[in-house]
């Protein structure tokens, strides 16, 4: 298992790298407005990150719209007169108002996918409640190699696929998916993803549902 970390350091060769500032260190004070700030840095960073070469450009683009705030959820659809505020509750039945950073961070039903896709890969974390935070914190967390970071970018992008996917079956079709058929949704299509851009990924389903890390050789 691997450490929690705050979202602005990461471990290399036994050596503490402060990422707003690698040359000078961390300082009380860069801290501090780090976090206190909006911190475009983030923001900007978080942004470069959905585009993906093993991540199929829809998915991309929902997220694109996810981090800007322009996915139809219903406090976006409220404040365009659409539909009336009656009508914004989550559709997980939780009772709270469904916006982007509910829907995908804070909601007992929805966010919860987080921690057991955590589980399923191996490291323990804190969620924040920005979204383009929780990317580059998700991300970033390990620490690890550029291809480390590279799957667990491809994780986070298709985990906001699959919760958007499941919303929308259940406000318009009516149909729930259990949590852990969502995670079993993020271990195959995961494995599909990086089959189709690498022919030589040989791994079974039972490999990759018990150590995806191994299977990359990236644990």
């Amino acid at each position: 298992m691997l450490p929690f970390r705050h979202p602005g350091m990461y471990l290399v060769e036994d050596q503490w790298l402060w990422i707003p500032d690698p040359t000078q260190g961390y300082s009380v004070r860069r801290a501090y407005y780090v976090l206190t700030s909006t911190d475009l840095s983030l923001v900007d960073l978080a942004a470069e990150m959905i585009w993906h070469r093993q991540v199929p450009l829809k998915v991309s683009v929902l997220a694109w719209r996810l981090l800007r705030d322009r996915l139809p959820t219903k406090s976006n659809l409220i404040y365009r007169g659409v539909i009336s505020p009656e009508a914004g509750l989550c559709v997980s039945g939780c009772g709270a108002l469904e916006s982007a950073q509910h829907l995908f961070l804070s909601c007992s039903s929805f966010a919860s996918l987080w921690p057991m896709v955590r589980d399923w890969i191996g490291f323990v974390g804190v969620d924040t409640n920005v979204l383009s935070d929780h990317f580059v914190q998700f991300v970033h967390t390990t620490g690890g190699s550029k291809a480390t970071k590279s799957f667990f970018q491809l994780i986070w992008l298709l985990c906001v696929w699959i919760l958007w996917i499941e919303r929308n079956n259940r406000c318009f079709n009516n149909y729930v998916t259990s949590l852990p058929r969502l995670l079993d949704k993020v271990k195959y299509l995961s494995l599909g993803w990086l089959k189709v851009r690498k022919v030589s990924f040989m791994f079974g389903t039972n490999s990759w549902w018990s150590s995806p890390l191994q299977c990359l050789d990236i644990g």
